[in-house]
């Protein structure tokens, strides 16, 4: 079956150019280490042990941290169903389906390759959606699958996460063991200091302009493949809404995995921060959908959603 993903040239031209940027950055990164270290040894070994787990690792992190375990075919059927059908049109191999036990509605995908890939759900986003807006949010994260920028996102914050350990081993040796060494040795951590944090701002900047960008592209594509962007539109207008109402204190663990989720768990629009966003602002992406839509000829039933869903039962 020839699938009905579209690819998208834009997307695959700004990943090449982040990974380039960032490759650069990365080569004068563990330059300037080696040069102020006197040790690429140390180097090699510090970063090669922390890329293997990170992108070896990627999805089993995810799943711990936003406690979420695999669910089979007889504990949640609607939700396979509705992976098996998108699969099978987008011609995919069929993910590792899993489950959060989380209030906050939102779904997220991981995995270093389409063979190895897992997309989760929080029971909140099961309770929340009607039939045709989840088969809208799982397309979506399927796509991400699909353009493989889940893979490209989670290599090129590597030098980030890199950086940003190093920024945290520095400033607390400086803080704890300033007075135990020679000003030599103090002048080299600040040195690495500077270039972590330099390094960490960059890439930063970088990742996040390829996260905004990438959802817009997953937002398309979902729409696309289901032929049912106004569905996918009321799933963002819920969600995001259902978000905005949770406190801020509870959102806190969920927002270190911002870039991976459907919606960001901020609890609201971005203003002047919208440069530092993983995800571009609700009004830009029901724009394009409503774009789309019209480009469709949808008609939108009652209530954004779309009559004859393809879908029927509860997700779980």
């Amino acid at each position: 079956m020839q699938s009905r993903f579209r690819s998208d040239r834009r997307l695959t031209v700004r990943m090449g150019l982040t990974l380039f940027l960032l490759g650069l950055l990365y080569v004068g990164f563990v330059a300037a280490l080696i040069v102020l270290l006197k040790s690429w040894v140390l180097v090699a070994v510090l970063i090669g042990a922390l890329f293997v787990a990170q992108f070896w690792f990627c999805d089993r992190i995810a799943m711990f941290a936003m406690r979420g375990r695999v669910v089979e075919r007889a504990e949640y059927p609607g939700l396979h169903a509705v992976v098996d059908r998108l699969c099978a049109i987008a011609d995919l191999p069929k993910p590792v389906v899993a489950v959060s036990e989380m209030d906050m509605p939102n779904a997220f995908a991981t995995g270093r390759s389409a063979d190895h890939a897992v997309v989760c759900v929080t029971t909140g986003l099961l309770r929340r959606l009607e039939p045709a807006e989840l088969e809208g949010v799982l397309a979506h994260e399927l796509s991400h699958v699909r353009h493989k920028d889940v893979a490209v996102i989670t290599i090129a914050s590597f030098l980030g996460v890199v950086a940003g350990l190093i920024v945290r081993f520095a400033f607390y040796s400086q803080v704890f063991g300033g007075g135990r060494r020679d000003q030599n040795t103090a002048a080299v951590l600040a040195a690495v200091l500077g270039v972590s944090a330099a390094v960490y701002a960059i890439s930063f900047l970088l990742i996040r302009a390829l996260s905004r960008y990438r959802e817009l592209a997953a937002d398309r594509a979902a729409a696309l493949l289901t032929g049912r962007p106004s569905a996918l539109a009321a799933a963002l207008t819920k969600v995001s809404g259902e978000i905005a109402r949770i406190p801020t204190k509870d959102l806190r663990t969920a927002q270190a995995f911002n870039a991976f989720y459907f919606t960001p768990a901020t609890g609201r629009e971005p203003g002047i921060e919208r440069f530092f966003a993983t995800h571009p602002s609700l009004e830009e992406r029901l724009a394009q959908l409503g774009r789309i839509s019209a480009e469709l000829g949808e008609a939108a039933a009652p209530g954004g959603t779309t009559p004859g869903t393809g879908t029927s039962g509860k997700a779980g």
